[in-house]
């Protein structure tokens, strides 16, 4: 057998949250392989896509705290690379203006002073074309948010950890985790040997968290990504100012439907439902759900006028989610040299450079730079037990 590779650290899986992760390690002068099982680029991950929404407005504080930072992290590569990742649209944000959801939302960003105007119905329609805000409904604007370019996104990355010395070898699927003070890992490819490794395997987490004896409740869903033609062309264009929404149409995050203006197919807007089906993620494309599909044809062909309510383009996506739909960003709970990043629940690609800060920090043995109890591996046995 041949001898092993050794780096300072190795990451695996080369989505959003692993290659940022890795670009923080190789900028601190760190020996860094990044690891993915797929060609890159791929479309089989959580991380693909042209667009993603960025903004500030959640129904939690350390979510907005954290995209603080994101935004400077985010400017900060635009300005390394020279290349543009985000465009400032604004998010309408409408529900039941009553609802714990929507007033959450409206006081978190009160609470942090993110620039946002609260619309009524009287003044909505000259705000807002060619959306019909539903009755009883309240309706604000976070100022801040926007598009993220976010194939683009992931290239720079991967393009400035490349750029800076590090390694990126994809087309290796992990067979083996050895830990100890030295972490082994063996691929269809080669044997690796590093002083820390980090695991941001998306979907494919629990399949790896076995070769260390670790399990966590990660429930897969495929999504459907849906895409709807305009009526007449550009009516809900990124150019013409037209902002990503998100309606809270119930309590929970689940019940949520999204979109983005039209903007990576000429004249459709990308309008999804913020949940899915169960899959497999070897065998996500050979079952189909289209549920989702026939509340979104509902609510298009009542709220949104100037769209066709008939899918234009299906795609799919995975989300990796967490019974309560927060991060795990933590160490192993036996070997400390291991850090895991996953359950980013289809909300996580904004926070990709924090995240990839965050893991660096718990790599290093740095005291990290928020506070990560949200996000640690056991309050799932604290659940459990209260179950």
């Amino acid at each position: 057998m041949s001898t092993a590779e050794v780096y300072d650290y190795i990451v695996i899986g080369a989505g959003v949250q692993g290659s940022f992760t890795a670009y923080q390690l190789v900028k601190r002068k760190k020996k860094t392989l990044l690891l993915e099982q797929f060609t890159l680029p791929h479309t089989r991950g959580s991380s693909h896509g042209q667009t993603r929404m960025i903004r500030k407005a959640y129904d939690q504080n350390f979510y907005t705290h954290m995209m603080d930072e994101g935004y400077e992290l985010w400017a900060q590569l635009e300005r390394e690379a020279g290349v543009k990742l985000f465009r400032r649209t604004g998010l309408l944000v409408m529900g039941p203006e009553n609802s714990r959801s929507y007033l959450d939302f409206k006081s978190t960003l009160e609470k942090n002073k993110i620039p946002m105007v609260v619309l009524t119905p009287d003044n909505f329609n000259q705000h807002i074309p060619n959306v019909i805000l539903a009755d009883g409904d309240g309706a604000l604007v976070d100022t801040t948010a926007g598009v993220l370019y976010a194939d683009r996104a992931l290239k720079v990355a991967q393009g400035q950890f490349h750029k800076l010395g590090g390694v990126i070898k994809d087309q290796e699927k992990v067979t083996d985790i050895k830990p100890g003070l030295t972490v082994t890992v063996s691929t269809s490819a080669g044997v690796y040997q590093a002083k820390g490794l980090v695991i941001t395997a998306g979907a494919w987490a629990n399949e790896l968290l076995a070769h260390v004896n670790l399990h966590l409740p990660l429930e897969v869903m495929r999504i459907n990504v849906c895409y709807w033609k305009e009526k007449v062309p550009d009516s809900y264009h990124v150019n013409k100012r037209f902002p990503c929404f998100l309606l809270t149409e119930g309590e929970e995050a689940k019940d949520h439907i999204y979109g983005l203006p039209s903007n990576e197919y000429p004249g459709l807007m990308k309008i999804c439902y913020h949940y899915g089906s169960e899959t497999d993620p070897d065998q996500r494309d050979k079952k189909t759900d289209c549920a989702d599909i026939d509340i979104l044809r509902r609510y298009i062909a009542r709220y949104l006028p100037g769209v066709i309510p008939e899918p234009a383009v299906v795609e799919s996506c995975m989300y990796t989610l967490t019974p309560d739909r927060h991060f795990v960003v933590d160490r192993h709970p036996a070997y400390g040299n291991i850090v895991i990043g996953t359950g980013f629940s289809g909300h996580g690609f904004k926070f990709g450079p924090v995240i990839g800060k965050l893991l660096c920090e718990l790599s290093l043995g740095e005291v990290p730079s928020y506070d990560l109890s949200p996000f640690q591996i056991s309050r799932f046995q604290t659940m459990k037990s209260s179950l």
